[in-house]
């Protein structure tokens, strides 16, 4: 049996500027939860990725990092998370 993949369907959810900073802010925090799961594994910073070493680059805090990979986070934040969330009819609303 072929794996097919089925996401939740995001492509008409549209985020309210309002969003913006919680956005950031979940970015930062799946950045912090992914470099602790990481360093807890034994990898720690380098400057070329080398699994042999354990060695990563993007073991750095989240300002640090090269605005591609701070882009692949705040992808990661709104589809898997703010969008669907939207998608499956919820609100999200500050407190």
């Amino acid at each position: 049996m072929t794996y097919q993949p089925k996401p939740i369907d995001t492509s008409n959810v549209q985020l309210p500027a309002a969003l913006l900073a919680l956005i950031e802010q979940l970015a930062e925090n799946a950045h912090n939860l992914y470099a602790r799961q990481r360093m807890g594994e034994g990898w720690r910073y380098g400057p070329q990725r080398n699994d042999v070493t354990k060695e990563n680059p993007t073991l750095v805090p989240y300002q640090d990092l090269p605005e591609s990979e701070k882009e692949y986070d705040r992808q990661m934040a709104m589809e898997t998370l703010l969008k669907v969330i939207i998608a499956l009819g919820y609100r999200i609303e500050k407190i």
